[in-house]
């Protein structure tokens, strides 16, 4: 499993990336975490709004703050299919 955190470094994208690695460290996962700050690879996602994330590189969330909890909850979701 791959997950994209796609932001510019604004203060929620860099609070995204930290909750997403510690959602992934708290499951246990094996997934890698990787951060997206170019804004022609953001815009390639068609995402106009920071922070998204993306997992399998389907975009899940766009202009929002996630919390750990949900973040594992749209991880288990990705690991089901």
């Amino acid at each position: 499993m791959i997950i994209k955190v796609l932001g510019t470094g604004c203060k929620n994208c860099l609070l995204l990336e930290k909750n997403v690695r510690e959602a992934v460290e708290k499951m246990k996962s094996s997934a890698e975490v990787i951060k997206i700050s170019s804004i022609d690879e953001i815009v390639d996602f068609g995402v106009m709004m920071v922070p998204a994330l993306v997992i399998n590189e389907e975009v899940v969330s766009v202009g929002k703050l996630l919390t750990i909890e949900k973040i594992t909850e749209l991880i288990k979701e990705k690991e089901e299919r």
